[in-house]
């Protein structure tokens, strides 16, 4: 069976609600990465908290409880991508499986459809996450790096000192901003599950992963302790 064979199976509706949630996925990460300067995101805000980590990271002596910060960071992103790993695992052996996922199928009482639309559904929520996997693996090694490159800084207070530290900032942001990717990644592989039920459950979950994403980034209340000025 080729492609087209294949989209046959689909609807325009099943079309409009992947193509909505891929660039609802894509412009909702541009706009918390990237928002206007008179409303920062809570990613944008917790930023600048990282470079000033990093400047009192300089004086602190022991500089243990740093180490403990960052191995906290790092394991947050071991624990996601072991998850993410597993769940990929359980979705190929389900696409692996026809009769299993007919099963499935008929267990939640949906239509009886070809096992090739079920494949298509699993696969959506296996390309996110993919894609949170990978972001997590590379944010844990940025976080690798940062590690090496804070322990490079040295002891005295010098230029030298602040311009290394500065370094170590900018690697624990880009690391920091990959793990929120992959975050995305995974809330928009639990709203692509609702495509199992058809595509206006497909809409209406990738309508509240937004509404939930916009509003931990731009109308939470820690984002405005953040605000708050000592």
């Amino acid at each position: 069976m080729d492609l087209m064979d294949r989209l046959q199976f689909f609807d325009l509706l099943d079309g409009i609600a992947v193509t909505a949630i891929v660039l609802t996925w894509l412009l909702i990460g541009w706009i918390i990465e990237r928002p206007g300067a008179r409303r920062p995101s809570v990613s944008v805000l917790m930023a600048d908290y990282r470079r000033d980590w990093m400047k009192q990271f300089i004086t602190r002596d022991p500089r243990v409880f740093d180490a403990l910060t960052l191995n906290g960071l790092r394991e947050g992103t071991s624990f996601f991508a072991s998850a993410c790993l597993i769940a990929i695992g359980g979705g190929l052996a389900l696409i692996g499986n026809t009769e299993r996922l007919l099963v499935l199928a008929e267990d939640l009482s949906l239509d009886d459809a070809p096992a090739v639309i079920w494949n298509a559904k699993v696969l959506l929520v296996l390309a996110f996450l993919v894609n949170a996997l990978l972001k997590f693996i590379w944010s844990n090694r940025l976080f690798g790096y940062n590690a090496v490159v804070m322990a490079s800084v040295p002891n005295d207070f010098s230029d030298a000192a602040y311009a290394r530290a500065a370094q170590a900032a900018e690697i624990n942001i880009h690391a920091v901003r990959n793990f929120n990717r992959g975050l995305r990644s995974v809330y928009f592989a639990l709203a692509a599950l609702t495509w199992l039920l058809g595509a206006i459950p497909l809409m209406v979950g990738t309508a509240l992963t937004v509404i939930t994403l916009w509003r931990r980034e731009f109308a939470s209340h820690s984002r405005s302790v953040l605000l708050e000025k000592p």
